[in-house]
């Protein structure tokens, strides 16, 4: 599975706008200009998140984008979903019922070695990204590059 660069676009975004000031608005173009990202493009990114709750947008000359909820009630899976939606990786077209020995009436989405597989392999990912919130992403940063909040924020301030 390939996920798009608006999942990317996405996180990123999140942690920014988790170091800016608590509740101030931030505009599309400015975040997409952060990263000299197309502000069209980031802007339905970041619309899909303010549909799946996890951002709040305000419309009007001072609106834009914050976070919706606290970086620790949001994961990883929420971005994803929110950006490429529910729809499973693997989709098992049951081509083993026009084999030899097919049925018909089988459901082999259930009986496939393969179709179970890719399953359980999915379903591992989907539980890992859903362990993980950005509260978690953001404090490894911070461990990691303890300058980005400030620098952040300082950014944003001067643009």
């Amino acid at each position: 599975m390939r996920m798009s660069e608006g999942v990317e676009w996405a996180l990123h975004s999140c942690l920014n706008l988790s170091w800016i000031e608590t509740g101030e608005a931030m505009t599309a173009a400015r975040l997409a200009a952060f990263y000299d990202l197309p502000a069209a493009y980031l802007n339905k990114q970041l619309q899909a998140l303010a549909r799946a709750g996890i951002l709040a947008s305000t419309p009007g000359p001072r609106g834009g984008f914050r976070l919706a909820r606290p970086l620790d009630r949001i994961t990883l899976m929420d971005v994803v979903t929110a950006i490429e939606g529910a729809e499973e990786a693997f989709r098992c077209e049951q081509i083993l019922r026009a084999g030899p020995g097919g049925g018909p009436h089988v459901d082999y989405r259930e009986s496939c070695v393969i179709s179970q597989t890719m399953r359980r392999a999915e379903l591992t990912w989907r539980r890992e990204l859903a362990g993980q919130t950005l509260a978690d992403i953001r404090d490894t940063v911070e461990s990691r590059f303890p300058g980005t909040p400030d620098s952040t924020r300082a950014w944003f301030a001067r643009t």
